[in-house]
């Protein structure tokens, strides 16, 4: 028997792409000025230690400005706790129905907390408030039009891949990383939303800053294949060093607490340790991208990026543990980039590696030891591809990402965005949304337990019903004989209380493997 249904063509999708344009420059100008203004005030910070080393006498007004901007900044932070951190675990929350905040209050605190706490030369990194703020800047434009909830999500998610683009100028990687990372959701509006807006605040970005890759490292030969079995050692070493961030990122919140200090007075610690960091290494101040760039000019010593990676590492965990607004995705990537260096020359100095594969390293090592802590390894391939500007790296990048995720996932390591989601759901209240209903919006993978299932034959939530599945440009009204098929887009309305524990089975049944029916 034929299977019936009523059968639409989805004509969502210009009105979609013209919304993501909207959205995506909106963030873009945003970003770009969020952008602007750290690079500005971190000039500032540096020419103002050039002139403490010429006048000292004026060190101890530093100092008490210092404290003074930590303080204001603890109270900003702790009054509104939604700015804390990077931003990218709570609108995680968002997307998932889990969490959810007012756009405006956290759009103008974030931006302001951000460039303070960043441009101070602190070692945060811009790209995660970036997400942030492109996210709130899609939820205001989807609360101003009044949209449902499905197409709130989809506007959060375009702004959310604006903001990453705007930060980075690599369109392609934001988008995959809101899709891989942040959504979990590879439904066709979803991606063709996210790409379209992160295109147009790269246009918007890429006036203010030029074509010039923000990680553009010149390297004078491409690995040889013959050298390809250091790429292994590497990816195993960034694997570990990768569990051990995680796992030190983790407990940072105890060491705090044992400060017995309020938590507003947390970011008078990092405030105070940055001014002997910028005394002595004013070149290291920030998130990290200029010292990216300018390690390939440096001599391949090895103690040079060893000191560079243990002031790295500490400082990025005293930097983020005090819950400023600041990010660790850049942090991550400078770490990254220091392993890579401080690898290649331990292998030069033992006459294992010529010096001139030393920058290559560098660049490997970005992508592996962020494809390890956030297990999202397409991102990271990506993103060093598009920052670097280079596809030559393709199949090396590839191979470091891959050997360090599969080495953090045998150490049990989670993907930190999640993870962080997690820590944060347990210690602030959850704020959502007081809806009659919402919606589950998923894709069904290939081999998962709902492909080639019948509607009638699943057991579905309480509370839930499945009101429309998109199939290609097709919109189809499921009744109990409808075949569902992989690539199918799944449109379920939930009540709220029941939220979280629907979307837990529909996921696991639209996207888990064969392994797990």
């Amino acid at each position: 028997m034929g299977e019936k249904m009523k059968v639409n063509i989805d004509r969502t999708k210009t009105n979609q792409l013209l919304r993501g344009i909207i959205i995506g420059a909106l963030a873009g100008f945003v970003v770009s000025t969020f952008r602007l203004l750290i690079e500005w005030e971190l000039k500032l910070i540096k020419i103002g230690y050039q002139f403490l080393h010429q006048q000292p006498g004026y060190l101890v007004a530093w100092v008490l400005i210092s404290v003074l901007l930590a303080l204001g900044l603890g109270q900003l932070t702790q009054g509104y706790p939604a700015i804390k951190g990077s931003g990218i675990p709570q609108i995680e929350g968002q997307l998932a129905g889990d969490y959810e905040e007012a756009w405006w209050p956290v759009l103008w605190r974030k931006f302001i907390g951000g460039v303070l706490a960043i441009g101070s030369g602190l070692f945060l990194g811009r790209e995660g408030p970036s997400i942030q703020l492109g996210a709130t800047i899609g939820q205001g434009f989807a609360e101003f039009r009044h949209d449902k909830p499905l197409a709130r999500r989809v506007s959060i998610a375009s702004g959310a891949a604006a903001g990453l683009s705007a930060a980075f100028n690599a369109p392609i990687a934001s988008t995959m990383f809101v899709l891989e990372e942040v959504y979990h959701n590879f439904s066709p509006v979803v991606w063709l939303s996210a790409f379209v807006s992160a295109l147009s605040a790269d246009f918007i970005s890429l006036n203010f800053f030029g074509l010039t890759p923000v990680l553009h490292i010149t390297y004078a030969h491409s690995l040889p294949v013959n050298q390809y079995g250091h790429l292994l050692i590497l990816g195993i070493i960034l694997g570990i060093l990768g569990r051990l961030y995680q796992v030190s990122l983790f407990n940072m919140g105890r060491l705090y607490g044992r400060l017995k200090l309020p938590a507003f007075v947390y970011p008078v610690v990092p405030f105070i340790l940055v001014i002997i960091i910028g005394w002595y290494w004013p070149q290291t101040l920030g998130g990290g991208n200029s010292l990216i760039v300018n390690l390939t000019r440096m001599n391949p010593s090895v103690l040079l990026f060893g000191g560079l990676l243990l002031l790295r590492f500490l400082f990025s965990m005293v930097s983020y543990g005090s819950e400023l607004p600041g990010g660790i995705f850049l942090p991550i990537l400078t770490l990254g980039a220091v392993i890579g260096g401080l690898y290649g020359a331990a292998m030069h100095a033992v006459g294992l590696l010529p010096s001139v594969y030393i920058a290559n390293f560098i660049i490997y090592a970005m992508a592996g030891y962020f494809a390890g802590i956030g297990k999202a390894p397409f991102t990271a391939i990506l993103l060093i591809t598009e920052m670097v500007g280079s596809l030559g790296h393709l199949m090396p990048l590839a191979v470091v990402s891959l050997v360090a995720y599969v080495v953090v996932d045998i150490l049990n390591g989670a993907p930190i965005y999640a993870s962080l989601l997690e820590k944060l759901l347990q210690r602030e209240p959850q704020l959502i949304a007081n809806k009659s209903q919402d919606v589950i919006h998923t894709t069904v993978f290939v081999g998962a337990l709902l492909d080639g299932k019948q509607v009638r034959d699943f057991n579905w939530p309480k509370s839930c019903l499945l009101y429309a599945i998109h199939r290609g440009e097709q919109q189809l009204i499921p009744h109990g004989d409808t075949e569902i098929k992989a690539g199918d887009t799944l449109l379920i309305s939930v009540a709220p209380r029941m939220r979280h524990s629907a979307f837990v089975k529909i996921i696991t049944a639209a996207q888990g493997t064969e392994k797990n029916k």
